[in-house]
């Protein structure tokens, strides 16, 4: 079983989320609209559009356990992202952490980042990177910005022209 096997919701109610992106590389951020880190909405919409045709595809992943950063409903989250300008998918509200941890961070977190932490995610905008072929391959904390060199090396070395 890869990540791409996990049943997601897409934020509209369609299912399927993942298995549709099934063969590209995948950037999965928890987000939240009220983290002052949702400034990288910005630099992660420039970073999916950059690397589309490469295969990325930048997933968002609304989550309300971290200050209730993100506590609107489906509707007010679409429409937030839509003023930001944000194309990239985004998933049905999730908890990232504790007993009703969505399943696909079960499948996440057990991945270290470069300092060796695994488990819990910290905090919003945590950056998870999926290969192509559905396995963890890199894991960054929310400080980490989009456009950061050991990210998008990580990407570079990832998608399909690399």
């Amino acid at each position: 079983m890869t990540v791409f096997d996990i049943p997601v919701t897409e934020l509209s109610g369609r299912p399927d989320l993942l298995s549709r992106h099934r063969g590209h590389t995948l950037l999965i951020v928890n987000v939240a609209s009220h983290c002052g880190l949702a400034t990288q909405y910005t630099g992660l919409e420039e970073l999916a559009r950059r690397h589309r045709e490469d295969g990325l595809v930048v997933i968002g992943v609304p989550c309300n356990q971290f200050g209730e950063q993100e506590p609107g409903t489906a509707e007010q989250i679409a429409d937030f992202c839509s003023v930001q300008h944000v194309t990239f998918p985004l998933t049905e509200k999730a908890a990232v952490n504790g007993a009703g941890r969505h399943p696909l961070y079960t499948a996440l977190t057990p991945f270290a980042d470069a300092e060796g932490h695994r488990g819990d995610v910290r905090w919003n905008f945590e950056k998870f990177l999926v290969s192509a072929a559905g396995d963890p391959v890199g894991r960054f904390a929310p400080t980490v910005e989009p456009h950061d060199p050991e990210l998008t090396s990580a990407v570079r070395a990832h998608i399909r022209r690399a």
